[in-house]
């Protein structure tokens, strides 16, 4: 009767995780979905907690500790910090793995083929997953450098070391008797630990919201093998809705870039800086909030591009205060919102939901692209990559061929940016030199309050 509840229970919680995460494809219902998933996930626990024998005591203990820390982390964490706590995140869940499979390993008692099977795959997943992510997060927030790292031969050892790891775990499972099992795990987990660390420095930081995705797909599967590994059901069933969906979303984002999944891993983006010491013509024009606002008094279509320096500047309820305001004065507003825009995927969305921005102004890139040479003012908010015409137009251009949003076709471009830096990725755009674009220099949510306060005047 017992096991038939806890079945029950776990097919409920696997409900709750696929309408959770079906509810996360449209911004009017991620907020319910996200709660529907925790819900379920909760249940999960619980269930998998109490049929473990553990005291209850302990489980609302765990409960309110991990609540804590949670909240904490959402409360405290700024939107510009939310990509390297989501890489940190992607590395706890794949240590977790890892821990599951080793713990798993040291208990069993006799050999037993299928069990070594999972509980290599767990910890080859979840060690890569791991160290990966660390790099992503020390990446991300700046603690070493974003450049990609390359030295000579790096995918031929990395190869070697990944062949090392696979050999290993099938002396595991075919209980070869070469060398004691339990140095064999521990040789398995430190080349699984090498592999990410090897695996995500010779990734520029242009391409880190397709490393996160793709580390969050990650450790989905080292859940769905650590859930092999304990023969629970429901982690299996969650380890593969997110692993699935990651890898999609990864699909999705290398698609945006025109590029493969390979590309991106083994590319070596942003390992040169050819692009930054290219000759451009023409030279950057700065604009006054003053200038600026006459411009914008007398536009009738005004597009918003985000980028990163957005969230850097938390300027994304001022920027919608300015739409509003332009909404009033009889121009048609739009947010189009690059898939790789930010420095994980859907950051920018995430921010312009956070200001309840109406989802009816987000544009996609083809949507917006076919009216772009209508409008009258592009304003371009800390995006680089995202509106670099090099992407269509210079074929040695690292980007060259990568799909972007056509800002330089508007009849009027502005660019808040603090400097004259070229961004994350190192890519000079070769949009500010344009003649129909203007920079206006400064931080982002200072200048769009200063054009804000030109209306009120």
């Amino acid at each position: 009767m017992q096991d038939n509840l806890i079945n029950v229970a776990y097919i409920i919680a696997a409900i709750l995780f696929i309408m959770g995460i079906k509810m996360l494809g449209s911004a009017s219902t991620a907020v319910r979905g996200n709660r529907i998933s925790s819900f379920g996930m909760l249940l999960a626990v619980i269930v998998t907690l109490l049929r473990s024998g553990l005291d209850y005591k302990f489980i609302i203990l765990g409960l309110i500790v991990g609540g804590i820390i949670g909240l904490i982390a959402a409360k405290k964490v700024q939107m510009t910090g939310m990509p390297e706590l989501v890489a940190l995140f992607n590395g706890f869940g794949g240590l977790a793995s890892l821990l599951v499979g080793w713990s798993e390993f040291e208990k069993s008692l006799e050999f037993n083929w299928f069990l070594y099977l999972v509980v290599s795959i767990a910890i080859l997943i979840g060690g890569v997953t791991f160290s990966g992510s660390i790099i992503a997060y020390l990446k991300l927030s700046g603690k070493i450098g974003g450049n990609a790292v390359i030295f000579p031969f790096q995918k031929f050892i990395n190869l070697l070391i990944m062949a090392g790891a696979i050999i290993i775990g099938l002396l595991l499972v075919l209980d070869a008797n070469i060398i004691d099992n339990s140095i064999l795990v521990w040789v398995l987990i430190g080349l699984a630990v090498l592999v990410g660390i090897l695996g995500v420095i010779p990734i520029g930081g242009g391409d880190m919201p397709v490393v996160i995705a793709l580390l969050n797909s990650f450790s989905g599967l080292g859940a769905a093998a650590a859930g092999f590994v304990i023969t629970n059901t429901v982690l299996v069933v969650a380890g593969c809705l997110v692993g699935a969906s990651g890898l999609i979303l990864s699909i999705i984002m290398c698609k945006a870039m025109n590029r493969s999944l390979a590309n991106v891993l083994f590319g070596g983006f942003g390992s040169t800086n050819n692009s930054t010491t290219a000759e451009v013509d023409g030279e950057m024009k700065a604009l006054s909030v003053e200038d600026s606002y006459y411009v914008l008094e007398a536009a009738q279509s005004v597009v918003f591009v985000p980028g990163y320096g957005m969230a850097v500047a938390q300027a994304q309820h001022v920027v919608k205060e300015l739409a509003e305001i332009l909404e009033k004065n009889g121009a048609e507003v739009r947010h189009a919102v690059h898939p790789v825009a930010g420095r994980m995927p859907g950051h920018m969305n995430v921010l312009l939901a956070e200001a309840d921005v109406p989802y009816e102004q987000l544009c996609e890139m083809e949507e917006v692209n076919s009216v772009m040479p209508t409008i009258d003012v592009a304003i371009i908010i800390g995006a680089n990559d995202v509106v670099n015409p090099a992407a269509i137009e210079d074929e040695n251009s690292p980007i060259y061929g990568m799909p972007i949003i056509n800002a330089h076709q508007a009849k009027s471009v502005f660019v808040l940016k603090r400097g004259q830096g070229a961004g994350y990725s190192g890519i000079i755009n070769t949009l500010f030199f344009r003649e129909n674009c203007r920079m206006i220099y400064g931080d982002a949510k200072a200048t769009i309050s200063s054009i804000v306060s030109q209306f009120d005047d």
